[in-house]
């Protein structure tokens, strides 16, 4: 039975018995927290969890997907693949167990001519949930007595295997899995407990009747309670079951993957053995055709839901599966590039079940093959300093270093995975560590010369000087002035004696309550004073850690650099800064809550009334989704939730689960800051409001990307936000007096003005395109003859554009007939004239070249120009000589003819 009468045959029983059938979702996932649709449930997330009311009560279904946490067991075994289908059949508040059971063991041992898929109940075995004192013992009577299962094919296992949750507090329930015994060649008897290979699972049954709380993990958690609704939610392996009915020995040799297999096969030289005895010869280059075959397939499918190779998220993922199956096929031999080949049969074979696959393979094939093209141009700057810094490593007798790895990757591009895997091939390992490290300092380097080129000083050995005696101590946590004593004393990057007034210096103190710019929190400002001094504090960086910086002007008197001084921060700038700090982290949890766990941050930067907030995520927010985030964090402010501060050690930090900036260093001890609770709690050295009321309000300004897989939102708050909110307010107020309309009325009326204005626009241009036909045929008349050309020069005036100018002279020229012609107009555009000129062949061919042409007149009214032989245009700056202009073209017309 081939893989598309398997997905025909189950969606008509299921149909048949009462439910809806609903086509496969993308494998693009519409849930947030998710890259890809990696289980057929997920389109029904909503349902299921009860967010939404089901719009059937019974549902089923063959959802393609993806899953590539498992991408190096491909081709290993005889389950693991990336593209797959999960066949589904779901009850949301209909039957419940023994209707699922039942369903369940009808279609799969019923006769094939009689509409199920004739498995021997023999080969069947069950497992249900059994860990410790808790037992499904409905599951087991169901099976045992209705169904007859013997009881020693009824296998219980615990909560790792046989239990289901979201992994956070929500619905969850034991599950029933079906396996199939492949036979006493492939393994060990005694059940699926022993022996996973021979006892392959096709199908697994969740039956969803319980309210967690406090979930911890997968095997640790709350049962609050009973569901008000019990849902069932089944799954069931497409390639598994094809490969039992198809009577294959692994799911790379079923009908719409082994055509790809087989013609790599060919395309090498290679005869697929189908082995999976690691020992066997043929082993290594059966899992390359293996990869092959899956990875060509995943690809074609996420290219056809539109993912495009990347660096980042989704197209990372698909970049990786072309390469690795690029990858496999030089391996095998084959150099030369092998998707135009190998996509097709992929193409074939999928069609029959997506026929998108061939209706859109133009779009597929050119993504494909440019991401293999790039590849392989990769591979060859690459792989000979890779093969001859393995061959030192071997000489050697140690791993090929991190240093090598690194320099793979930053000069030649050269990813690291695929370092890893051509020398594990090699046998050799990678200095992972030092890798990592040299990444780490790449990413450092940058930073510190970002932050150089701010300062204006690359050089940090006088702040290395500076930073001998210790840490700055910040005090600005608990006050905003502090007696200091001046450390150092900087002019020009050079320690100094004394500071004049209207100097620019910078400054060391002992203690600062100035917070030195970091983690997206600007600095402060404020005032430096002492004995006959005053020093303007315009901003404070911090070029190695510990070492505040203050940049400053001495706005009276000389500062002596061994002063004493109060340092006072310009407290309603803070404090409007602590506003917008504490803001981003309610931005971050709401975030969180209206997108889901995987937007998280990747930057930030705050100062006094703004905010803007960068996180990982692919797509546009959409408008609704920008609102939902507004209302979370306006909510959180009007509820005037604590902000607190704890100093802990990191690992218990962690354990709180307190999110930190990825890519950023922290010591063993770190600052969280929490606002109510776990409500948001995030690390964080920086200054915050006390309580979110203070922030007063926020308002979104907007959301656009900034680069591949991240994204940002900008917001005002605080009086910020008050301003701009009043500024709107005032203009819809202006909006509704100019149209006298309530506002609730004004986008209507605006709507309407604006496709009337549209329509008129139109109307205007109509008449404008029927002005130029027929000045155009006008233009005709004027024709005269210069040594043997029919020639028209015109000066239009002024005129809309360039484009008007064309549209007079080309219809001119075709109107002039088959006879040597040129036209020759001029118009003026936005005050700088222009000219253009149009031949025809019989024109050129007497010499008459319209570049030459556009090139003299244009030089004439003091520019320049050119352009093709049959139409060319120009333009300059002196509109007066237009007709000076028109004359030069006359002549060279009855010169070169």
């Amino acid at each position: 039975m081939k893989s598309q009468d398997i997905a025909q045959r189950w969606i008509s029983f299921f149909e048949a018995r009462g439910h809806t059938a609903v086509p496969s979702a993308s494998l693009v996932s519409s849930d947030p927290s998710l890259l890809f649709t990696v289980a057929g449930m997920v389109p029904f997330i909503p349902y299921l969890t009860a967010v939404e009311p089901a719009p059937y009560p019974r549902a089923t279904s063959v959802q393609k997907c993806i899953r590539t946490a498992d991408i190096e067991e491909v081709g290993q075994t005889a389950r693991h693949g990336t593209f797959f289908q999960m066949a589904g059949n779901f009850s949301f508040g209909d039957y419940f167990k023994e209707g699922a059971i039942t369903f369940a063991w009808e279609l799969l041992t019923t006769p094939q001519d009689q509409g199920g898929f004739g498995l021997d109940p023999e080969r069947l075995w069950v497992t249900v949930y059994e860990d410790g004192e808790e037992k499904d013992e409905e599951a087991r009577r169901i099976w045992e007595d209705k169904i007859g299962v013997p009881t020693e094919r009824v296998v219980g296992t615990g909560k790792a295997d046989n239990y289901w949750n979201t992994g956070q507090p929500g619905p969850g329930g034991p599950c029933s899995e079906i396996y199939y015994d492949r036979g006493a060649a492939y393994g060990l008897e005694g059940g699926p407990a022993v022996d996973e290979t021979r006892y392959i699972e096709i199908w697994n049954l969740v039956f969803m009747q319980y309210q967690l709380s406090a979930v911890r993990s997968k095997t640790d958690f709350d049962v609050a309670g009973e569901l008000p609704q019990r849902n069932i939610d089944t799954g069931l392996g497409l390639e598994r079951l094809a490969m039992i009915l198809q009577g294959v020995e692994n799911i790379y040799e079923t009908d719409q993957v082994r055509p790809v297999l087989d013609r790599a096969a060919e395309m090498a030289g290679k005869a697929y053995t189908g082995t999976e005895d690691p020992a066997d010869p043929h082993h290594a280059d059966d899992v390359r055709l293996r990869v092959v075959g899956d990875h060509i397939r995943s690809s074609l499918m996420l290219i056809s839901d539109g993912v495009t190779p990347s660096n980042e998220g989704r197209g990372y993922v698909l970049r990786r599966l072309i390469r690795r199956a690029v990858r496999a096929m030089r391996l095998l031999g084959v150099e030369e590039p092998v998707l135009p080949v190998l996509l097709p049969v992929s193409r074939d074979a999928m069609k029959g079940v997506y026929p998108v696959v061939e209706t859109d393979f133009e779009r597929i094939a050119r993504v494909a093959y440019a991401e293999e093209r790039s590849f392989l141009r990769t591979i060859a700057s690459g792989t000979a300093r890779l093969e001859e810094a393995l061959e030192g490593a071997k000489a050697a007798g140690t791993p090929l270093s991190g240093a090598d790895a690194f320099s793979l990757h930053d000069t030649y591009g050269f990813p690291i995975d695929l370092t890893l895997e051509i020398a594990g091939e090699a046998g050799l390992a990678v200095d992972r560590e030092q890798f990592t490290a040299l990444m780490e300092e790449q990413r450092q380097r940058a930073k510190k010369d970002a932050k150089a080129k701010k300062t204006g000083h690359a050089d940090l050995t006088v702040y290395r000087e500076l930073h001998e005696a210790g840490d700055t101590h910040f005090t600005g946590y608990d006050e905003l002035s502090t007696e200091s004593a001046v450390r150092g004393l900087l002019v020009g990057g050079s320690r100094v004696q004394v500071a004049e007034q209207g100097q620019e210096i910078e400054l060391v103190l002992d203690a600062t309550p100035f917070y030195a710019e970091a983690g997206g929190q600007a600095a402060d400002t404020g005032l430096i004073t002492g004995d006959g001094f005053v020093v303007e504090v315009t901003d404070v960086q911090a070029p190695m850690r510990g070492l505040s910086v203050h940049r400053a002007i001495v706005r009276e008197g000389e500062l002596p650099a061994n002063a004493t001084v109060l340092a006072s921060v310009d407290a309603a700038r803070r404090h409007a800064g602590e506003e917008a700090h504490t803001a981003t982290h309610l931005v971050h949890a709401a975030l969180h809550q209206v997108l889901g766990p995987e937007a998280l941050q990747s930057g930030s930067f705050n100062k006094a009334g703004y905010l803007r907030f960068d996180f990982t995520w692919a797509d546009a927010m959409s408008a609704a989704a920008r609102s939902d985030v507004e209302a979370v964090v306006n909510h959180a402010i009007n509820r005037d939730f604590d902000v607190l501060t704890r100093v802990m050690k990191k690992d218990e930090a962690k354990a709180l689960g307190a999110t930190s900036l990825f890519g950023e260093k922290y010591g063993d001890t770190v600052r969280v800051v929490e606002i109510d609770g776990a409500w948001s709690r995030e690390f964080c050295g920086g200054t915050h409001v006390s309580r979110t009321a203070n922030i007063g309000s926020l308002t979104l300004l907007g959301e656009a990307s900034v680069g591949s897989g991240n994204r940002r939102v900008e917001a005002l708050v605080g009086l910020e936000a008050f301003r701009h909110n009043a500024a709107e307010r005032a203009l819809v107020n202006d909006l509704t007096e100019m149209f006298r309309v309530p506002s609730g009325e004004l986008r209507e009326r605006i709507t309407s003005t604006v496709a009337k204005l549209r329509a008129a626009e139109k109307e205007v241009e109509r008449l404008r395109h029927e002005k130029l036909q027929a000045a155009s045929a006008a233009l005709v008349a004027a024709a005269t003859d210069v040594a043997g050309v029919r020639l028209v020069t015109h000066d239009a005036g002024e005129v809309a554009s360039a484009d008007d100018l064309r549209a007079l002279a080309l219809p001119a020229r075709d109107r002039l007939g088959a006879d040597a012609s040129t036209v020759a107009v001029t118009g003026v555009v936005s005050g700088k004239p222009v000219l253009l000129v149009a031949t025809n062949q019989a024109a050129r061919d007497a010499g008459v070249k319209a570049g030459a042409l556009v090139r003299a007149g244009a030089k004439v009214l003091g520019g320049g120009g050119g352009g093709k032989d049959d139409v060319a245009q120009g333009g300059g700056q002196d509109a007066a000589q237009i007709p000076a202009a028109l004359a030069e073209v006359t002549r060279l017309v009855a010169q070169r003819a």
